[in-house]
């Protein structure tokens, strides 16, 4: 006598072991939502880095005793874009030698004005002083004369400047005026040292 056996209904099939699969798809979601964030930052932080604001590093004396050697400066590209350099800003520009090297200086002198050194002092002549009127510079120490003595006129698109330490600084007085072109931007503001930090905008000046 021969005998059949069919499994009981109540015996539950074994499940499909799907847990490998589940973790590699937290993996990729997790790194999909990384990859996400990370091109967004650099949606954002490329535009601001090179097109908006750039570091700079301080090298020298030539702007003492206002910025030191080693302080760590933010610079303003796009106001530059808009308007046009204010007299008083504090700028980075590129060397008329070498595209380069970049320094840091003052713009004192505007397009078609005529600049004069002269006993130390610095004239500005131009429609509204067409006599001339002496440059009052409170950013810098009484005690540092602006040696040379010079008069020269600008063009349309030249600009005079300056480093605010008159005595150790290589600046329009020896390479002449510059092209808007080598102008960068301004010095919007000293990160580092913390102790002095600071932001900047273009002094007024009495006439």
């Amino acid at each position: 006598m021969s005998y059949s056996f069919e499994k009981s209904s109540s015996e539950s099939p074994q499940p499909h072991d799907e847990s490998g699969q589940g973790a590699w798809a937290s993996v990729w979601l997790f790194v999909w939502d990384f990859l996400k964030v990370f091109l967004l930052a650099l949606a954002i932080i490329i535009p601001i880095r090179f097109y908006l604001f750039q570091p700079f590093i301080v090298t020298g004396l030539s702007m003492q005793p206002n910025f030191h050697d080693g302080e760590y400066l933010i610079i303003d590209e796009i106001s530059y874009r808009l308007t046009q350099p204010k007299r008083g800003d504090v700028a980075v520009i590129r060397s008329p030698a070498d595209n380069s090297q970049f320094f840091i200086k003052r713009i004192i002198g505007l397009p078609g004005e005529t600049v004069e050194i002269s006993g130390g002092k610095v004239v500005i002549i131009n429609t509204e002083h067409p006599r001339g009127t002496i440059l009052t510079e409170d950013y810098i120490p009484s005690a540092a004369a602006t040696f040379g003595s010079l008069k020269i006129q600008l063009s349309t698109d030249q600009f005079y400047v300056l480093g605010d330490n008159r005595l150790a600084s290589s600046d329009s007085r020896s390479f002449g005026p510059i092209n808007r072109s080598k102008i960068i931007g301004r010095v919007l503001l000293r990160a580092f040292p913390l102790n002095k930090f600071a932001t900047f905008s273009a002094p007024n000046y009495a006439y």
